[in-house]
């Protein structure tokens, strides 16, 4: 038996549960876990918020980090001992035309950890071998638990809106993702501007290198960054769909906005067909990365190129820290401590 954190109903707190240990199957490995972030992906997945639903009861996580301690069948790639992170993408099919062109992420077939399948916030999980992503020893477990998430879904975001040296980035949203999303735009050449409600977060986000901050509470973001020139991305990390029509707002010609936060109940923008068509602005959706980009983000991190900001839990703290959270009293990452 295990310790698990289970939700059990999307209208009820998350229970601790002593729950069967997950045998591995053919090509699986178990993980024994030394680190969970908790992602708000993982809130909206406890509170059923996102028109596709997981099923209770279920374990969620997708920020884990542990040791292999038994393969499954057939396994190769993987030996007992390696210290792996399991990640968002818990599978891919590998043969299909997003898979073999470099963008599993899209695969139809994938399976996402704690969400279609048990996730990280347990002491031990199970994962394809192939999808159990080998953590650098230049890498804690505490910080490649949100590197496993937010930086790689940030990276992502980044590598797909295309900065070059010199451009405006907006953040919109400095917290578990954003706070690492400022950190990639910089590394690329970015200035940027942090943009968020909360004081201490603009705080975190100057300490982080944030050429300029916008509190959004006290000044409208538009006018600000219009006022510096207009963004030439925008990536949008926040849950709250006005936040979305803001960021494009805020773009000058040419500007991307990257949409990466996901509000509940399928919520809509506003896109102003002149503004876009005569001005030339495009709008990107950017989903996690792939295999790959989490080994450069990795990299990057082994590097001494970014840090991660969080905060120890134990897992038994679970509701308190999504309580938290929700609350704005988290300046960036959860991390459960096993």
């Amino acid at each position: 038996m295990m310790k698990a954190a289970v939700v059990t109903d999307f209208t009820k707190p998350l229970e601790i549960q002593e729950v069967p240990m997950p045998e591995p199957g053919p090509g699986d490995v178990l993980v024994r876990m030394e680190t969970s972030g908790l992602c708000h992906t993982d809130i909206h997945a406890a509170h059923g918020d996102w028109p596709v639903k997981p099923t209770p009861p279920f374990v969620p996580g997708h920020e884990g980090i542990g040791v292999v301690e038994k393969l499954g069948a057939g396994v190769t790639e993987r030996a007992v001992g390696d210290r792996v992170a399991i990640a968002w993408l818990g599978y891919a099919c590998g043969t299909c035309r997003y898979c073999i062109s470099g963008w599993e992420t899209l695969c139809l077939e994938q399976r996402n950890s704690g969400y279609s399948v048990n996730g990280s916030f347990a002491e031990y999980a199970v994962v394809p071998a192939t999808f159990a992503a080998v953590v650098p020893q230049g890498v804690s477990s505490r910080d490649a638990a949100p590197l496993t998430c937010a930086g790689v879904t940030t990276y992502k975001a980044i590598r797909v809106a295309n900065v070059v040296p010199a451009e405006t980035v907006a953040i919109f949203g400095v917290g578990g993702l954003g706070h690492l999303a400022l950190q990639y735009a910089r590394i690329v050449g970015g200035i940027t501007v942090g943009v968020d409600i909360e004081d201490s977060k603009l705080e975190m986000a100057e300490e982080l290198g944030a050429d300029h901050v916008v509190n959004a509470a006290k000044a409208d973001p538009v006018e600000a960054i219009q006022a510096l020139g207009g963004a030439d991305v925008a990536v949008v990390l926040a849950a709250n769909p006005r936040v979305f029509d803001q960021a494009f707002q805020s773009l000058r010609r040419g500007g991307r906005l990257v949409c990466v936060g996901l509000p509940g109940d399928n919520a809509a923008m506003s896109v102003p067909i002149f503004d876009a068509v005569l001005n030339g602005k495009s709008v990107i959706g950017s989903i996690v990365g792939t295999r790959n980009d989490l080994a450069d983000v990795f990299a990057l991190h082994a590097a001494g190129r970014t840090r991660v900001i969080a905060v120890d839990r134990k897992l038994d703290e679970v509701n308190q820290s999504i309580a938290d959270v929700l609350a704005g009293d988290i300046p960036a990452r959860v991390v459960f401590q096993f």
